[in-house]
């Protein structure tokens, strides 16, 4: 369990080092600036749970996860764990470059309080894990960077953890090496481990966490279920974006954005009579109808179409730039309908629909994060998300 209240994080910032002797002195001027890195961030994890921390760079991610571990302390306020905590930070953290690999995991294993005969019977599943070979018995200085991650995160893994803290430094992995972590992700969950992450892949945010929470300016920005919280994400950065005399007097939403160029009036899924529907036959050939209205006289605009599971995930999306079609110029008033025909072979489970109205150069005009949910229905199980209609056939020898 992890609980953090009121935490908030003060730095004090000098234009030189004398700066800071020179304040020091009876009747001197303040020479620093105040910069709150985290300002009154409060939250819970219970056990066995995956919250993510997403955000942009320099929001607090990695100075809150450094204040969780106990690396930092707080400004104001206060953290409270339970059970013993693994961390894997930033790149070079937690490990002497003159010892090697072996002699590493002995001593973060002897931190977190376990015995050397404990270690020992580790060690083979963290080797088998990080698969660095001979390199676990040669210096750390040595390693690539991703051999270095390799050995960290085994090593974190396999002490037993209660809690698991792990900040963006699994982007530095290969494929294969990210694919294993993901696996092993899904069994903490299962074995109730705790785990909190800081990750900028936010479809690995969508497949991983069971909550997210945004970290704009130090502040919480959003809390709630992965796929909401990224929507907002992108939504509040696109805001950013546009110029301000653009934004007007336009309704926000958490899941809205775009400069305005063009609205979108309707969004509807037809089936093959035209008969709007929510639910569909795995196979059964479905229409997407997006119709919009233009405020301001646009050339080569696109209408985009997403589809998402319950989760999140991609599944497909498509955009009538990729699909060939030039729609010409619009006026101030006109409107626009466009018809998305496909085939649903998708496995029975629900799903969203995203659709957007762009510019040419990929600006949104008017973007509609799940805007339409609907469900895949059919007779036929199947794992995923595609319907690929295996034909199988068998023959016996004897």
């Amino acid at each position: 369990m992890v609980l953090v209240q009121n935490v908030s994080k003060l730095y004090r910032l000098y234009r030189r080092p004398a700066d800071r002797l020179r304040e020091m002195l009876p009747r001197a001027r303040q020479r620093h600036t105040e910069f709150w890195a985290l300002r009154d961030i409060s939250f819970h994890v219970e056990k066995g749970e995956m919250l993510a921390l997403v955000g942009p760079n320099g929001c607090g991610k990695s100075t809150l996860l450094q204040i969780v571990c106990g690396i930092l302390q707080p400004t104001a306020g206060r953290v409270v764990t339970r059970g013993r905590i693994a961390a894997l930070l930033e790149l070079g953290a937690g490990f002497n470059p003159e010892f090697s690999g072996r002699e590493n995991v002995y001593i973060n294993g002897e931190i977190l309080g376990l015995s050397r005969a404990e270690i020992e019977k580790a060690m083979p599943s963290i080797e088998a894990f990080a698969e660095i070979g001979e390199f676990i018995d040669r210096p750390v200085k040595e390693y690539s960077s991703g051999m270095y991650v390799r050995l960290a995160f085994s090593t974190a893994i396999h002490v037993d953890p209660d809690i698991l803290i792990v900040d963006e430094a699994l982007a530095v992995g290969d494929a294969v090496f990210a694919n294993r972590c993901v696996r092993k992700f899904q069994e903490l969950r299962e074995r109730k481990i705790t785990v909190l992450f800081v990750s900028h892949d936010l479809g690995l945010v969508k497949q991983l966490s069971d909550r997210a929470i945004l970290l704009l300016g130090g502040r919480i920005a959003a809390e709630g279920a992965p796929s909401d919280v990224i929507n907002r994400y992108i939504g509040l950065v696109l805001e950013k974006q546009e110029p301000q005399d653009k934004k007007g007097d336009r309704v926000r939403s958490s899941f809205r954005h775009g400069d305005g160029s063009s609205e979108i009036l309707d969004v509807r899924l037809l089936n093959a009579n035209g008969a709007t529907v929510a639910s569909v036959a795995s196979g059964e050939p479905i229409t997407v109808r997006v119709r919009s209205r233009f405020r301001r006289a646009i050339a080569d605009p696109m209408v985009g179409i997403l589809i998402r599971t319950r989760i999140g995930m991609d599944v497909y999306g498509t955009n009538t730039r990729l699909e060939h079609a030039e729609l010409g110029s619009f006026q101030e008033g006109d409107e626009l309908e466009v018809d998305f025909a496909i085939e649903c072979w998708l496995t029975p489970q629900q799903y969203t629909l995203t659709v957007a109205t762009q510019s040419p150069d990929g600006s949104s005009h008017d973007w509609l994060d799940d805007a339409i949910a609907f469900e895949v229905v059919d007779t036929r199980v199947a794992a995923g998300v595609a319907n690929l209609r295996a034909k199988v056939e068998w023959r016996v020898s004897r």
